[in-house]
């Protein structure tokens, strides 16, 4: 099998104006996912405070899988939010969609914040916070697939990793920022604080930061063509269903893509969702020092992502992604078993673990959209990336825990990491680059 590359926005003559507006769009594109998965993210770093306050249990553990446990059930409507914002992008436009997924986010970020407690209103607490992760959910659906696509669409060829690092250097970014807000927020408040009102102020910043990525949104062009010898020269018709299109013409280019997407998901969301919870409840490392840990490795790794975009022009997507696999493969049971050793050295493990996913991720994200044609791209990024997700994204923090509680070893997440990297790589045999 092949990338797909359609010369729609090949261009030749690769002026001032045109790199300026690829810029552009990978800045507005790049930071649009930031702040989606800023607040998208910001549930799982503040886990540990919120499990009590909407699951009381005299079991901590108990407390913190139910917690967790809804975590994973924002991930549920992914696929959902991909059908429904990859039709408007396929349909409609591009920017139109992104621009959608942006304020659905924005809002069901904004009402975390103000979110009863368990104390206040009892299960009823619980009922609407999970509507809240399923609204952000169905928002995040059709973010990532939709980003990827747009700044691929206004990419030379020669350049798509390049400028494509920047949807993963945003979405990581996004898991940073999250980090250090939950580590300047507990720095700033007592524990009491922190719980009582504390955990609030980060969710609540949502609001200002996506009214700046709607303004960088906005200033972009489109770039699904309007003619109509276009569309049909480039995948399914505007009178016809992009993902039934999808679903009977390009169903292997869709389980391809999802396989890649449970290995990038699988092996990354370890580092991004998961270890922080590890070295405080397991480990017993203080939540500030931790957060700042998480900071440290996650945006390395996000600063890292222009070189890896620079790197996979120069080898190919499909080698980086494979160099990508197999380090999280090698590193990281070995890098689980010494983290509790000392803060330091789960820092440099920590980091080891996440510099994979420079190359995962950037390989990814400017590979999937090209495995489809013009006419469903949105919607095949956006399902194949959604159901990889479903499957081992949102679940990795859950079936980490329960992992550990199971096997009695610390490092036993580590068999999840490498189960996923492995299915990534059968996934990459027979994949080449035009």
């Amino acid at each position: 099998m092949t990338v797909e590359d359609d010369t729609a926005h090949e261009l030749t003559n690769w002026g001032p104006e045109q790199r300026a507006r690829t810029r552009r769009v990978a800045v507005a594109g790049g930071v649009g996912t930031l702040i989606e998965y800023y607040d998208f993210s910001l549930y799982g770093y503040l886990a540990v405070v919120i499990a009590p306050l909407f699951f009381p249990n005299a079991n901590s553990v108990v407390s913190l899988l139910s917690a967790l446990a809804v975590f994973a059930t924002a991930y549920i409507a992914r696929p959902l939010g991909g059908i429904v914002f990859g039709h408007i992008g396929d349909r409609y436009g591009r920017k139109r969609a992104l621009l959608a997924t942006l304020v659905c986010m924005g809002a069901a970020s904004t009402l975390m914040g103000l979110l009863p407690v368990h104390g206040q209103i009892g299960v009823w607490a619980t009922v609407l916070l999970v509507l809240v992760r399923l609204a952000q959910g169905f928002s995040a659906g059709g973010e990532v697939g939709g980003s990827a696509t747009f700044i691929s669409e206004s990419t030379p060829r020669r350049l798509r990793a390049t400028y494509g690092a920047f949807t993963p250097l945003g979405s990581t970014a996004g898991f940073a920022l999250a980090a250090a807000t939950a580590a300047l927020t507990t720095l700033l408040t007592t524990e009491e604080q922190l719980t009582s009102w504390g955990w609030r102020i980060p969710f609540l910043l949502s609001l200002p930061l996506t009214l700046l990525c709607l303004w960088a949104r906005t200033r972009v062009s489109e770039t699904l063509p309007t003619d109509k010898s276009a569309e049909s020269a480039n995948g399914a018709k505007r009178d016809g269903s992009p993902l039934a299109h999808l679903f009977r013409r390009r169903p292997l280019a869709l389980a391809r893509a999802t396989a890649l997407s449970i290995a990038t998901n699988g092996t990354a969301y370890i580092g991004l969702t998961y270890l922080s919870i590890h070295l405080i409840q397991r480990l017993g490392y203080p939540k500030e020092q931790v957060y700042w840990v998480a900071t440290l490795a996650i945006g390395l790794a996000a600063a890292l992502m222009p070189l890896g975009g620079i790197l996979g022009d120069r080898i190919g997507r499909v080698r980086l992604l494979a160099i990508g696999l197999v380090g999280f493969i090698v590193l990281t049971y070995p890098m689980m078993t010494v983290m509790g050793a000392g803060l330091g050295i789960a820092t440099l493990a920590y980091v080891l673990i996440m510099l994979n996913t420079v190359s995962t991720q950037v390989g990814a994200y400017t590979l999937l959209p090209r495995l489809f044609d013009q006419g469903t791209r949105f919607t095949g990024a956006a399902m194949g990336w959604n159901l990889g997700v479903v499957v081992a994204g949102g679940t990795a923090p859950l079936i980490a825990v329960w992992l550990i509680e199971q096997t009695g070893n610390i490092a036993a997440p580590a068999f999840f990491v490498i189960g996923a990297a492995v299915i990534g790589l059968v996934a990459l045999l027979g994949l080449r680059e035009t």
